[in-house]
């Protein structure tokens, strides 16, 4: 069994918490891998392996993705298009994607033995038609179309061709399940539970007093059209990077995702168990 550490030494502890787990995994007689990028980091264990990660994102069985959410959002794009599971390990602020915290790394010794469950995630598409053909863009999270300028925009939404509704707002959010405790929490969202296929859409402070959240089938074909005039625009972003700035009518299309991703899941009911400590206070 080959694993591969994906670590972000910009967050506290995680360069401790690396090193650990390459103690585990080698205990488990788990094969470790590292970028060769971190030869000083981990040149003292004989056992690390040192290569170009890139060729194994389709060999490996498992990539170890170490830091916080940011970090797990990475390392799941490297990984889009393949059947290579991913584990997140937190050692930044919240990481609720991450399956472990940093003191249950002894549970990585269930990777040995096939004691884990994965979790199948669904990814969500904005496509952009141009002239020069279509480009896609894949989220884990969310795709948003947000004002450029901080002013208020005006846009259409349709399903399927069908008018759902025209919008004042200064943006918008198309989320995944997995996405629904980021950025869509924040907005408002409800919490889904990560397994579930849907489409959350959410408004981004709507100038209206019954703006809620939609969720759509996941095989439903949203589309979001710009009415915006003036010097005002949407900005379309995927996961929180900027990637399009739309024209004034110009539309784009939001789709299930031509990825699914393999999130490990050692801890039963981490999801929830995440929730509970991570984004809910006590009632005394």
């Amino acid at each position: 069994m080959v694993a591969v550490l994906y670590p972000n030494f910009q967050k506290k502890n995680a360069l401790k918490c690396a090193r650990e787990v390459c103690e585990v995994l080698n205990s488990a007689g788990i094969e470790v891998v590292v970028s060769h990028d971190y030869t000083a980091e981990f040149g003292d264990k004989p056992y690390v392996k040192f290569e170009d990660i890139n060729d194994y994102v389709d060999s490996a069985d498992i990539f170890l993705a170490i830091g916080g959410d940011g970090t797990i959002l990475r390392c799941a794009k490297l990984l889009m298009g393949t059947e290579t599971k991913l584990l997140g390990i937190n050692t930044g602020t919240l990481g609720f994607m991450a399956a472990l915290e940093a003191d249950q790394l002894d549970a990585l010794e269930c990777l040995k033995t096939g004691n884990y469950r994965v979790s199948r995630r669904m990814t969500v598409d904005a496509v952009i038609h141009g002239s020069d053909g279509d480009r896609i863009y894949t989220a884990l999270n969310e795709i948003s179309a947000k004002s450029e300028s901080f002013r208020i925009c005006d846009f259409d939404v349709s399903a399927d061709g069908y008018l759902i509704g025209k919008y004042r707002a200064d943006g918008i959010l198309f989320s995944t399940p997995s996405g629904s405790t980021a950025y869509a929490l924040s907005a408002g969202g409800p919490v889904i539970e990560p397994d579930l296929e849907c489409i959350e859409m959410n408004l981004i402070c709507p100038h209206s007093l019954f703006a809620r959240a939609t969720l759509f089938s996941a095989d439903r074909q949203l589309r979001i059209t710009d009415r915006t005039s003036g010097e005002t625009s949407l900005v379309v972003s995927v996961d929180g990077e900027p990637v399009h700035r739309m024209a004034e009518n110009e539309s784009i299309e939001i789709v299930r995702g031509r990825y699914t991703l393999n999130f490990v899941d050692i801890i039963s009911n981490a999801f929830h168990d995440s929730l509970c400590r991570k984004m809910c206070k006590s009632i005394k």
